[in-house]
Parts: C-alpha cells; sequence; structure tokens
C-alpha cells in the first residue's frame, strides 16, 4: 500500500490525526479479542494443572509466578522494541511468542514434563505482557483529555476473549482428551491458536505505526501517513484552501514532576497486580478443595475477567472526568472489599463471585488510572520504553505475590490470603495522597 509524505503540519490537523487514531483503535479492538482468549487459560487452569503435575498446594502459585516472570521480560523487551521500531513489531512479536509459549505447555502436559511446563509457561508469559501492553498503542495519537479512554477502547476489547475463555474449559478439555492430551492441557490449545492469530493480526492492521508517527509529530518534522488513511479522512481531496499551521513548539520536557507522576502511577498499578494476582490465583483452588467443578471455577473465573474488563469504558470516562487520584482512592477501595469478601466466601458459590467481582472492579480502576499517570508523565520519545519498565515491575509484583498465594494458602489458608490482600489495597491510599495535583481535569 503507497505511503505519502505529509507535512507535520498538515498531519496534525484534526481530521487527519482523527483517522489515523480510529484505525489504530480498529487494529487494537481485534488483537485485544484475540488475546483476551489466550490469557485466559493461564488463569483458569495453570494452577490446577500444576497441582495435579507436583501435588501439594503449595505449588499450585508456581505456574503463575513462571507466567508473570515471562511477562517481566517480555514487558521490558517489548518497551525497547517499540520505543526503538515502533508498536508494530514490539507487540506483534510479544503475541507470537505468547502462542508458541502455549503450545509447549500442550506439549508439557502430553509428556508429562513439569520442567517443559515451567518453561512453556515463561514463554506463554509474553503473550499475557503484550495483552496488557496493547493498552498504550490507542493512546499514542489521542488527545491529552482522552488517554485513560482510549486505554479502556484496548481493556474493555479484551473482555470478548477473556469471558469466552474460561466457559470454554469443559469443552476444550474434551477436545484435548480426544488427542489423547490431559484434560487441563485443553484451554492452552485455544491460547496457542489466539495468540498467534493476534500476532498475525496486529502486524497486518496497525498501519501507519501511532508510536512513530506521535513522535514525529511531536518533533515537529515530516511524518509518514497511509495512502487509505488520508483518502479515508477526506484528505485525498484539496486541501490547498487551508493554509498551512506552522507546527506548535515542543515545549522541553521537564524531568522532575513526570518522574514523580511516573513512580506514583506505577505504584497503584502494582499494588494492584499483586492483590488482584495472589487472590485470583488461589481462588480455583480454594473452590476444588470445597468441592467446586470446573464449570463453577470457570464461571466465576470469567465473571472475575469481566469485571477486570468490560467496565473499562465507563472507567475510562471517569478517570478523564473527575480525575487520576479519585479513581485510584476508588481502586484501594474495591480491592478492601475484595480481600474481605474474599476471607468470609467459604463454601459459598455466590459470596466467590461477589469477591471476584470486586476484585476484578479494583484492577480495572487502578490499571486504567495508572496508566493515564504514566503517559501524563512521558514525552513521545521515552514513552514507549518507561511503558516497558513500568510492566516489568508489575508482572514482577505480580510474580511475587503468585508465588506468595500458594505458600500462603498452605500455611495459613484463604482467608488469611484475603485478609492480608485487603491490608495490602490500604497502601493505596497514601500513595495517592502524595500524587501531584495540576490544574484541570486530569490531575484528578
Amino acid at each position: 500500500m503507497e505511503a505519502l509524505d505529509i507535512p507535520a503540519d498538515a498531519v496534525a490537523r484534526e481530521d487527519l490525526r482523527a483517522a489515523v487514531q480510529r484505525r489504530t483503535l480498529v487494529a487494537v479492538v481485534v488483537t485485544q479479542m484475540l488475546g483476551g482468549a489466550g490469557l485466559a487459560a493461564g488463569v483458569t487452569v495453570g494452577a490446577l494443572l500444576a497441582q495435579r503435575m507436583l501435588g501439594g498446594d503449595q505449588f499450585a502459585g508456581l505456574p503463575a509466578a513462571a507466567l508473570t516472570l515471562g511477562s517481566a521480560l517480555t514487558a521490558f523487551l517489548v518497551g525497547r522494541v517499540s520505543q526503538r521500531f515502533g508498536r508494530r513489531p514490539g507487540l506483534g512479536g510479544g503475541f507470537l511468542a505468547g502462542g508458541l509459549g502455549a503450545i509447549g505447555v500442550v506439549v508439557a502436559a502430553a509428556i508429562d514434563s513439569p520442567a517443559l511446563l515451567f518453561i512453556a509457561l515463561f514463554v506463554y508469559g509474553a503473550g499475557t505482557a503484550t495483552n496488557l501492553q496493547a493498552r498504550y498503542a490507542g493512546t499514542d495519537l489521542a488527545l491529552p483529555a482522552r488517554r485513560a479512554t482510549a486505554a479502556s477502547i484496548a481493556l474493555v476489547s479484551t473482555t470478548v476473549g477473556a469471558v469466552l475463555g474460561p466457559n470454554l474449559v469443559t469443552p476444550m478439555g474434551k477436545v484435548a482428551a480426544a488427542w489423547g492430551i490431559p484434560e487441563l492441557a485443553g484451554p492452552f490449545i485455544l491460547a496457542a491458536a489466539a495468540y498467534l492469530a493476534a500476532g498475525t493480526a496486529l502486524i497486518v492492521l496497525l498501519r501507519p505505526d501511532p508510536l512513530l508517527l506521535s513522535e514525529r509529530l511531536a518533533r515537529g518534522g515530516s511524518a509518514v501517513v497511509d495512502a487509505a488513511v488520508v483518502d479515508a479522512a477526506g484528505a485525498g481531496q484539496e486541501t490547498a484552501p487551508r493554509p498551512p499551521t506552522p507546527p506548535a513548539p515542543v515545549p522541553p520536557p521537564a524531568r522532575r514532576r513526570p518522574a514523580r507522576g511516573v513512580v506514583i502511577g506505577a505504584s497503584v498499578m502494582v499494588v494492584a497486580q499483586i492483590v488482584m494476582t495472589a487472590i485470583m490465583t488461589m481462588t480455583p483452588v480454594h473452590m476444588q478443595l470445597h468441592h467446586a467443578g470446573l464449570d463453577a471455577v470457570g464461571l466465576v473465573i470469567g465473571i472475575h475477567i469481566a469485571a477486570m474488563y468490560l467496565p473499562s469504558l465507563v472507567t475510562g470516562i471517569l478517570v478523564d472526568r473527575i480525575g487520576r487520584t479519585a479513581m485510584a482512592v476508588a481502586c484501594g477501595a474495591a480491592l478492601l472489599l475484595a480481600g474481605v469478601t474474599a476471607a468470609m466466601s467459604g463454601d459459598s458459590l455466590a459470596v466467590s463471585v461477589v469477591a471476584l467481582i470486586l476484585l476484578g472492579l479494583g484492577w480495572n480502576f487502578g490499571i486504567i488510572a495508572g496508566t493515564a499517570m504514566i503517559i501524563d508523565a512521558t514525552s513521545p520519545d521515552v514513552r514507549a520504553r518507561t511503558q516497558g519498565s513500568v510492566d516489568v515491575l508489575i508482572s514482577l509484583a505480580g510474580a511475587g505475590g503468585s508465588a506468595m498465594s500458594g505458600v500462603v494458602m498452605a500455611a495459613a489458608g484463604y482467608d488469611l490470603l484475603g485478609l492480608g490482600g485487603a491490608a495490602l489495597a490500604l497502601l493505596l491510599i497514601p500513595v495517592v495522597a502524595i500524587r501531584p495535583r495540576r490544574a484541570g481535569s486530569l490531575a484528578g
């Protein structure tokens, strides 16, 4: 497809910028729907698969730990690759790696190899990190007052696959059994297909690259825009009647306050990830100890993942309108209630559902508010690298939470695990209290 070299002052016009943003969001929505189905497999049955292969609850948190460690490495690599070469190779490569990891999990289960299982889960974590980082692609060209909303579109798109995935545990288990593979490996067959399709779709559809374009606009130089995008925006027609507008001066990047904003945004997302991952990882094990079947486990996890992603559009609007800080506080409150409710769930399916809904909502509030803080505090020339580094911290926090959740579960039970998560959620209050305030709705 032909590419046109358009001066930055023309590209920056609202019609062309909006056209590129719409095209970017279409690509993000398609890949997030596929990626959501891929990430749901490990969440639903990863702990149960390790428990069956290794024996004992103390090992149940290790798959999520391996997965999140792989996510951490991938987040770092995707951030660096995206900063240098653009979102397409960074995100596309991450999804493809996740698909290969899912295939490795299926093979490990088939030959009963715990060592291969953890290696494969490590690689499979690439898909999880990439699926989360894709939210940033939708914000590269978004106006400042709509950044949280743009990020939320990516997250809400994940809902389709993420909710469908857990509810296909039983059917995919039957497919695996028919192939002579352990039933718990069945969802990873779906994950492999979903991640490979997501990577391919992103590489094909994400044109022009939004990060590279935003960097050129920020520098005031020329930008390469796909001819189809120009035509879609009506720019293929006459543009002479509108006099060229000189590019707006780019202010020098502030160092102190943006750096502080990154720290606060990262802290919110890290705490949300630890609490969510720890409780979520052990919920299937807790339910099976109370004789719940895989259908019930799949239902609860599916509802939880829906709560993580489905409210995103509303959350994004709230973050943009009432502020980042207010929604970060709401994150802490929701996680606090989730931990207390989980501790009281016992063998009640209904209470477990309520706890996991609150857990998903708290994570959703924290991720979108924290993401907006990170974007506000960075410029395009360092944004992807910073985002990747922050997501490394998020993944490592999730890995630690997952690994410790199995130990706490075995030593003290699910009740104490829930209360511990509630106590940790309280830390968000003093964290966001030091959030630097600015004028306008972005300050929170």
